[in-house]
C-alpha cells in the first residue's frame, strides 16, 4: 500500500469508517487497540481522526474487522452516520444499543455502497417522492386511509392488490430497501436524510405477508414523519404515540383498500351464498396479507362479526396447514438482500471493468463463488445485448434504421 495514500487521506473520514467496521464486528476500542499493540487512548484518537495510522496498523485492523484495506482508503461518498440520527430521537439502554446498533450500521454501509455504485456508473436512483403529508389534529383512521388512497392514486395502483410491493416502493418511489436477517422481534428500520433519501431494512426472517406489512409501516413514516428515523420491534411501546398509531393503521388501508376489498368480498358472498374459511384464506392470499390482518379488517368493516379471529384461533386454526391444503402458493416475493437497481449497477460496473470481481463480491456481501453465480443470473436479463444496444434510445429506433 502506497504510503502517500495514508498521508493524503482525510483522517476524520478514515476514523469514522474504522469505528463503523469495529462496531459492526462487535469489537471494543480496547480490543482494537490490542490488534495494533497500542493503548485504548490511541484507538480513540485514531477513530476521532486525531492520530494518523501507519500502513501496517491499517492492514492489521482491516484483517481483524474482516475487511479489505481498499474499503478504508478508496474514495467513497460520505454519509451522515445513521446512528447519530437514531440517538437523537431514541433513549435506549446499553443492552438495547448493543443489540440494534449493528443493524443500523449495516444499513448505513449498504446505503453508502449504493451511493458509491451510483457515482461509479453516473446513474443516481430516480426518485418520485411526494411532499410530506401533514396530518396534525386529524383522526388516526381518517388520516391513514386518506394517505393510503392518495398514494394509490399517485402511483396508479387503483384499488387492486399490490403483488410486488417492494418493487413498487423501490422502482416507482425510489426508496432503498434491503432485506437483513435480524432477530425475530425486529420488523423494520427506517431512516432518511437528504443525501441518501428514504431507506429501509426489512427482517428477511419473517414471512412475506409480515414483511409487506412492515414495508407499508415504514412507508408511512417516510410519507408523514420523513425526518424521524425508526427501529420497529415487538414490545417497543407501553403506550403508542400518535405517529406509531398512524404507522400501524396505514398498512390495512394501503394493502387492503376499502372499495376493492368490499367488492371482492361481495362477489364471493354472492357466488357462494356465504363467506367460508376457504374464501377467507383465498382473499388473504389475494391481497398478500396475513389471515389475521384480513379478519380484523373485515370485522372493522362490519363484514364479519366482532371476535371472529378469536373464535377461529380458539378452534385451533393452523394457518400454514390450511394454506397448504388449499394449494395456495407462496405470495410473490423477492427476498434478495439488495434492491434490483443496486444489483444491476454492480453487474454493469463489473462488466465495464469499473470494479473488480472482488469488489463486486463485496458490494453484494457474498464470497467470490456466489458472486460469480449471481453475476451470471444478472447477465441473463441482458443476454444477447451489446453495450451499444443497451445504451440505444428506443425512441429513435426508426430514424436510426435499427
Amino acid at each position: 500500500m502506497a504510503t502517500n495514500i495514508l498521508d493524503n487521506i482525510d483522517l476524520r473520514t478514515l476514523g469514522e469508517l474504522l469505528q463503523q467496521a469495529r462496531k459492526k464486528c462487535g469489537m471494543t476500542q480496547a480490543d482494537a487497540a490490542k490488534v495494533i499493540d497500542a493503548a485504548r487512548t490511541t484507538m480513540i484518537a485514531i477513530e476521532k481522526g486525531e492520530r494518523r495510522l501507519k500502513a501496517n496498523e491499517l492492514i492489521k485492523l482491516a484483517r481483524a474487522y474482516g475487511r479489505s484495506v481498499s474499503e478504508f482508503v478508496r474514495s467513497r461518498p460520505a454519509v451522515q452516520p445513521f446512528e447519530v440520527q437514531f440517538r437523537a430521537v431514541y433513549q435506549r439502554s446499553q443492552e438495547q444499543q448493543a443489540e440494534i446498533e449493528p443493524f443500523i450500521l449495516h444499513l448505513e454501509e449498504l446505503c453508502q455502497n449504493y451511493l458509491e455504485l451510483e457515482k461509479i456508473m453516473d446513474a443516481p436512483l430516480p426518485q418520485n417522492y411526494p411532499f410530506e403529508y401533514q396530518v396534525t389534529d386529524m383522526p388516526i383512521k381518517s388520516a391513514a386511509e386518506s394517505i393510503a388512497v392518495a398514494e394509490r392514486q399517485r402511483l396508479g395502483l387503483g384499488d387492486a392488490p399490490i403483488p410486488q410491493l417492494r418493487d413498487i416502493l423501490e422502482q416507482d418511489v425510489g426508496l432503498r430497501i434491503f432485506y437483513l436477517h435480524m432477530p425475530q422481534k425486529y420488523s423494520e428500520v427506517y431512516s432518511y436524510n437528504e443525501q441518501v433519501g428514504g431507506c429501509m431494512a426489512i427482517n428477511a426472517n419473517h414471512p412475506e405477508e409480515r414483511r409487506r406489512w412492515s414495508m407499508a409501516h415504514g412507508y408511512l413514516h417516510f410519507l408523514a414523519h420523513r425526518q424521524k428515523p425508526e427501529f420497529h420491534f415487538d414490545g417497543q411501546y407501553q403506550r403508542f404515540p400518535e405517529s406509531e398509531q398512524l404507522a400501524e393503521t396505514f398498512p390495512k388501508y394501503f394493502l387492503m383498500p376499502t372499495s376493492g376489498l368490499l367488492k371482492r368480498f361481495n362477489d364471493m358472498y354472492r357466488t357462494h351464498g356465504k363467506f367460508t374459511p376457504t374464501n377467507l384464506f383465498t382473499l388473504a392470499h389475494y391481497y398478500g396479507v396475513s389471515v389475521e390482518a384480513l379478519v380484523y379488517r373485515l370485522e372493522e368493516m362490519g363484514l364479519l362479526p366482532s371476535g371472529t379471529w378469536d373464535k377461529l384461533r380458539d378452534r385451533g386454526l393452523k394457518v400454514r396447514k390450511v394454506q397448504e391444503e388449499l394449494g395456495l402458493e407462496q405470495i410473490p416475493q423477492r427476498i434478495d438482500l439488495m434492491p434490483l437497481h443496486y444489483q444491476h449497477l454492480a453487474i454493469e460496473a463489473l462488466d465495464q471493468g469499473l470494479i473488480t470481481e472482488g469488489r463486486f463480491a463485496e458490494f453484494l456481501h457474498v464470497d467470490r463463488l456466489e458472486a460469480r453465480r449471481i453475476a451470471e443470473a444478472l447477465r441473463e436479463y441482458s443476454s444477447g445485448m451489446t453495450e451499444e444496444d443497451t445504451d440505444f434510445d428506443l425512441r429513435q429506433i426508426q430514424t436510426a434504421g435499427k
